[in-house]
């Protein structure tokens, strides 16, 4: 496996975990989607722990084991130590944006070991050859320490191998560790999501290319071993591949690297 020497990755640790505010929305016609764009646009008006924002637009469903219908975005507001009681108020309980149905707000921490980006990060929206996948992931509450453990010692490894060869432009595992609001016509739950940018074109899941890079960073570890484990512990209610609408997140980087 041929690593890119000169790409540097940053990989959030629990020491310095972000905090997350994730929103589940549905925009219901072209006027709401613009609307809902200007707003994803105004992030700096939550104060200096706020570090940036990703708004993204629903393209396809890749794999899914729920029948839900289908919500129009997904936005992941990114805060350092801790999300401010207005902002909460302002995203999670005040009036929406008019035609745009709040389906669910929840509060996510950055897994440990498996938050990972290149500090040179800027974003998926000038890369055509590119598009942001998003799990939802349901964990079995009784497994969510051996979960973490996998995550931290095999999956997040590989996939910052991944990341760093260009595969992936980066790596966003994050726990639910609150849900705040969830619409009951939503029709699924989950407690994990994972970000990634991959291929635009032909992608079929991680699963080579994650076999490869296991290979290497767990020994006698691949693919099929490491998931046997996970699939134990967690279904897929959803996973989608989406079009990036609005992304404002290289201060994350600019604050992770002091951390490092």
């Amino acid at each position: 496996m041929n690593l890119d020497t000169d790409t540097k990755l940053i990989t959030i640790e629990p020491s310095h975990r972000l905090v997350v505010l994730g929103r589940t929305l549905d925009a219901t016609s072209e006027q709401a989607e613009h609307a809902l764009e200007q707003e994803a646009i105004a992030w700096r008006q939550f104060g200096s722990t706020c570090l940036g924002r990703g708004l993204y637009r629903h393209g396809s469903i890749f794999k899914g084991q729920s029948d839900a219908a289908v919500w129009s975005h997904a936005e992941f507001t990114y805060f350092r130590d801790f999300i401010p009681g207005d902002v909460i108020d302002h995203l999670a309980r005040s009036p929406q944006v008019p035609g745009v149905k709040l389906l669910r707000a929840e509060i996510l921490l950055t897994t440990p070991g498996s938050f990972v980006f290149p500090t040179n990060w800027s974003g998926s929206s000038h890369r055509p050859d590119r598009r942001p996948s998003i799990e939802y992931l349901d964990v079995d509450p009784s497994r969510l320490a051996d979960y973490r453990d996998i995550m931290h010692r095999a999956i997040g490894p590989a996939a910052a191998k991944l990341v760093a060869m260009g595969t992936l432009g980066t790596f966003r595992s994050m726990e639910t560790a609150a849900v705040l609001l969830q619409d009951p016509s939503l029709g699924a739950t989950w407690n994990q999501i994972h970000l990634s940018e991959v291929a635009a074109e032909g992608f079929r899941g991680f699963g080579e290319e994650l076999d490869a890079a296991l290979r290497d960073t767990v020994p006698n570890g691949c693919f099929a071993d490491v998931f046997a484990g996970l699939n134990d512990m967690r279904t897929i209610p959803r996973w989608t591949l989406n079009v990036p609408v609005f992304e404002d997140d290289a201060a994350v980087g600019a604050w992770a690297c002091p951390h490092q």
